[in-house]
């Protein structure tokens, strides 16, 4: 297939570009190369895949409105990955308006260009922080999620509406994914477990919010790959059950779906960094720390609908994912 992807110099961008290529995929990738972290680790993951014979880079934002058209004009994608965004729930709170260029408007571009240009199924990466306020565990795509408690999630959640609309009123196909804490190799600098790394082999203490309570669903980097893959080579059907009555938030009508990707199997903070500790051979000093506004204490992710229509579930350990992390951390730093 030809497959446009954006976010394709990003963490999780770059390694589905790998995967695609060695599939035998055409991808034409779009990346902005913004400083929201440092872009020398973004140029060092395009580095991997820029001279492969079948793939194309364009350094455009997606709230560039024209270019952005002519993108999908001149390579005429069949099928569509979005994964660039703003990212960041901190940030969100401090920066709201980045949220909105590229996580609003950047989207609509996108599913304007689906639209114009017969894209055959658009799959594009929401989020765990949807579900916000919600406490009923593990979170369910078939639960209501209209309480977002950041800027970053009421974003994530409207690309999710913004797609049912396309689907809808165009018969476009879109699948969101909802990420659950994406981790490895190759990862961004601003997430806990590059922070982590970094302090930790500095001697430095690290900063841990909510006294180290958190429980993640850590996900591993190609589990989450894997996924989008298998989504991505079938298109979402609509559900001929959905009743307006009794209204499933999880499926429509529409040709349009929305499933959680998550390791099903939380994970305690003080434990997550424990597996660190030991792949690295060192003890953190810790700087235990309040929650932070705009974080949720636990996050566990239901991912019954995956297994049962794609018969796939990640299944990487974090003891795994995180000594393949501290591998490539000390290999790409020179440690």
């Amino acid at each position: 297939m030809k497959v446009l992807v954006t976010g394709s110099a990003g963490f999780i961008g770059s390694t589905l570009v790998i995967r695609l290529l060695e599939r035998g995929d055409t991808v034409i990738g779009i990346d902005n190369h913004n400083d929201y972290y440092d872009p020398a680790i973004k140029e060092a993951r395009l580095a991997r895949y820029a001279n492969h014979s079948n793939y194309t880079h364009l350094r455009i934002d997606l709230a560039d409105r024209k270019a952005i058209e002519n993108a999908f004009a001149t390579h005429q994608p069949q099928r569509m990955v979005n994964l660039a965004a703003q990212a960041g729930v901190r940030y969100s709170i401090e920066n709201p308006l980045a949220y909105i260029d590229s996580n609003i408007v950047g989207f609509a571009h996108i599913l304007e260009g689906c639209r114009h240009h017969g894209v055959e199924h658009l799959v594009y990466a929401s989020s765990s922080s949807v579900y916000g306020a919600n406490t009923a565990m593990p979170f369910s795509v078939h639960q209501n999620v209209d309480h977002p408690l950041s800027l970053y999630a009421a974003s994530k959640k409207s690309n999710e509406l913004m797609a049912h609309t396309y689907s809808h009123l165009y018969g476009l196909p879109t699948t969101g994914l909802r990420f659950f804490t994406v981790y490895g190799p190759w990862g961004r600098p601003d997430m806990a477990l590059f922070k982590f790394t970094k302090a930790i082999l500095a001697g430095e203490p690290i900063e841990v919010f909510n006294y180290g309570k958190h429980r993640r669903d850590f996900t591993y980097i190609h589990d989450i790959v894997e996924g989008v893959i298998r989504v991505l080579d079938r298109p979402a059907p609509g559900n001929p059950d959905w009743n307006s009555d009794q209204p499933d938030p999880g499926t429509s009508k529409a040709p349009w779906r929305v499933y959680n990707i998550g390791n099903n199997a939380p994970v305690e903070l003080m434990d997550y960094i424990g597996a660190l500790e030991k792949a690295l051979g060192r003890k953190a000093e810790m700087k235990l720390l309040p929650l932070q506004a705009g974080d949720v204490p636990d996050t566990y992710a239901n991912v019954d609908d995956l297994v049962e229509q794609f018969h796939y579930k990640p299944a990487t350990t974090v003891e795994d994912g995180i000594a393949r992390f501290v591998a490539w951390y000390r290999d790409y730093f020179k440690i």
